[in-house]
């Protein structure tokens, strides 16, 4: 990969819950000129994190966009949010970035929280280096942090600096490639001073751990080493700068982003060590595009800007007015949190944001032809949904404006879903949590001025029968004129589970003309909507096996209803039995808190069919287990609570199961309740 002259470069700011990556945004955008003052978010001035569900939570709640510059190199900075429930923006971010920067707290406890966002990273081979923050409050050492990372990185993590200590208190670094010390100046560039001699055996220690792990990837280097000789720093230099660019290895550097301590060093590693739009390309497989091609990462839906699509282009150049997937550019912007700066054309590298591309959505590509070029490669699946809620208008009238704000946040965010659930009725929200919804459900109130109301959903319970019943049914009606009748006999019976309903006509002899043999069927399938227990009547069995007709009062309608009446005596005597829906539940985490979703999954009536190394995770687990639908609604925000916010699931329905006992009671008279009321 040759990236002589780099372009503009972007690098992904990612990282756990309060780790700092906002403001570090702030002390870069600070430090590069870009803004003259710092924000915070405890101020609410910062310039990422400016919306009003940001600010009310004093959280990231999407990806924040900075365009700035460092020594003459155009920069963008994507700065996403640190809660596991928004990953989606970090992965979305992170898959058009040149380099990621994972933020981190010097607390050991802490570091199993990266360990998704380290495997995203490896799966994608997605160069990332790592800054330690918080220095000045370290409750842990950095070899004691780098320790506990490397358990959750698949590539070997590299320490690029060790701190300098003025008593307890970190004052600077030592550089372990130019072996130069520096002294934190707030609010200035970090002063060289001697190296102190208190801390010369430890960076030496550090410095040959270093050397020795880029000589794992380098003969050369490894071959020098054995006959002890100093490779000269300019090798050093470029042995880190190639295996950083090929995903091989982690640099890792300190600082403190609050006291603007590291910040300086960090631009100038990124400037000199982030690969450029070539090596975006080659991870994409896209090779030489010739014509114009642009990744669309994030979408924004703003109150006076109307629509604009975040993109990077990887290929080419984009201009204002061009015609990209069959939509006309109208307007082009960078972005330095909600500041706008309008521009006529965005060179390959740059991020840019284009207006009014109504049917461009998040992850398409965007070529003058539409075409996405062969052999790219496909944009990440959007994050499988872990939590719902039942939505409604509070407004009835406001229902069709819903489902268009609705579609909007998904258009913003993949990672929301809908439905409308087709055994309750209700418009189901999905997304990662409790907080991803919230965030949603405010989202629709101030941006679209849309009231809604949010409640947990319905479980969609069955039922069924275990006793086989002959049941006889007339339905006669006579109000002038032509009458109504009707009569059949139907034999009721079980199925076996997840054989559905079956319908026989044993009809002889005329006793009911076959054009009326389909209405029976249809008022049988009426009554099954809603049986004797109030849900869904499943795997039942309906023999027609006589009946009567008259010649001028039986119609369609007549044997309908006699269908449905016959259905709704004979029901009650057939044992219904009520039918909860079991998920087939894959739950993984930290080996070290298997044991905890043993507890929690037999708190939740669930089954454990197994357990085992979770393939390709290092140190994590993966728990087969069985549990009822009813026990799922918040099992995602407790199993955070237990595994430092890490843990997550797959599921997919699995069978119906018979529910006896004082549960079945409380679910058929909560039905029954419900159904007085409608």
């Amino acid at each position: 990969m040759s990236d002589s002259a780099p372009g503009p470069r972007c690098a992904a700011f990612v990282g756990p819950y309060l780790s700092g990556k906002t403001t570090l945004l702030e002390g870069v955008l600070f430090a590069t000129g870009t803004t003259n003052r710092k924000g915070t978010v405890k101020d609410g001035n910062s310039v990422g994190d400016s919306s009003d569900e940001a600010r009310q939570r004093q959280m990231s709640v999407e990806v924040n966009v900075a365009a700035t510059s460092y020594l003459g190199d155009p920069w963008t900075i994507l700065d996403c949010p640190g809660s596991v429930e928004l990953s989606q923006e970090a992965q979305n971010a992170l898959a058009v970035a040149d380099i990621a920067v994972v933020v981190v707290e010097p607390d050991v406890t802490k570091a199993p929280i990266a360990a998704p966002l380290f495997r995203f990273l490896d799966d994608h081979n997605i160069p990332h280096m790592v800054f330690i923050n918080k220095m000045d409050i370290a409750t842990s050492s950095v070899s004691e942090v780098i320790e506990a990372l490397q358990a959750t990185s698949e590539r070997p993590l590299v320490l690029r600096q060790v701190p300098t200590r003025d008593g307890e208190t970190i004052t600077g670094y030592v550089d372990l490639i130019s072996e130069r010390a520096y002294e934190y100046q707030p609010g200035k560039e970090s002063k060289l001073v001697e190296l102190p001699e208190a801390v010369q055996d430890r960076e030496q220690a550090a410095r040959q751990d270093l050397l020795e792990s880029l000589a794992d990837f380098d003969d050369a280097l490894l071959e020098q080493l054995l006959e002890d000789t100093v490779p000269p720093k300019e090798e050093v230099y470029t042995y880190l700068r190639d295996n950083l660019m090929h995903d091989r290895l982690v640099p890792v550097l300190l600082g403190s982003a609050e006291n603007e301590g590291g910040i300086r060093r960090l631009l100038k590693s990124l400037r000199h060590d982030t690969p450029g739009p070539d090596a975006l390309r080659e991870r994409l497989s896209l090779g030489d595009p010739g014509a114009a091609v642009a990744q669309v990462f994030k979408t924004y839906h703003l109150p006076r800007a109307g629509k604009l699509s975040m993109v990077r282009v990887v290929g080419g150049e984009i201009t204002d007015g061009m015609t990209l997937n069959g939509n006309r550019v109208g307007g082009m912007f960078t972005m330095t949190g909600l500041h706008q700066d309008k521009i006529a054309k965005a060179e390959t590298g740059a991020v840019a944001a284009l207006g009014r591309m109504e049917d461009v959505k998040t992850g398409d590509v965007l070529t003058p032809d539409g075409k996405v070029p062969a052999d790219m490669t496909p944009w990440p699946e959007a994050l499988a949904a872990l939590f719902n809620m039942a939505i409604v208008a509070e407004d009835r009238g406001d229902e069709v404006k819903m489902s268009a704000g609705i579609a909007k946040l998904i258009e913003e965010d993949p990672s929301l879903t809908v439905e409308q659930n087709q055994d309750t009725g209700e418009h189901l929200l999905w997304g990662q949590g409790e907080i991803h919804l919230q965030i949603a459900a405010d989202r629709l109130r101030s941006k679209y001025n849309i009231g809604v109301k949010t409640h947990r959903p319905q479980v969609p319970y069955k039922e069924t029968i275990t006793k086989k019943v002959e049941q006889h049914a007339r339905h006669k009606k006579q109000s002038g004129g032509h009458g109504q009748f009707g009569d059949v006999i139907v034999e009721i019976k079980p199925q076996p589970r997840g054989a559905g309903f079956e319908f026989s006509n044993n009809i002889r002899g005329g006793a009911i003309p076959r054009q009326y043999i389909p209405s029976v069927e249809n008022g049988i399938k009426d009554y099954l909507s809603r049986g004797p227990l109030g849900f869904i009547v499943v795997d039942v069995a309906v023999d027609l096996n006589d009946g009567q007709h008259h010649a001028v009062d039986s119609s369609d309608q007549a044997f309908r209803m006699a269908g449905r009446l016959a259905m709704n005596e004979g029901m009650p005597k057939c044992n219904p039995v009520l039918l909860e829906p079991i998920l087939d539940v894959k739950v993984s985490v930290p080996s070290d808190f298997t044991s905890n979703v043993q507890r929690l999954v037999s708190g939740r009536r669930g089954q454990i069919l197994g357990f085992d190394a979770k393939p390709g995770w290092k140190g994590w687990d993966e728990v087969h287990v069985h549990i009822p639908q009813a026990e799922m609604h918040d099992l995602i925000v407790e199993l955070r609570s237990l595994t430092l916010g890490v843990g997550f699931f797959n599921w997919t329905f699995d069978h119906l199961q018979e529910l006896t006992g004082r549960l079945a009671e409380q679910v058929i008279a909560a039905r029954a309740e419900a159904m007085s009321r409608d």
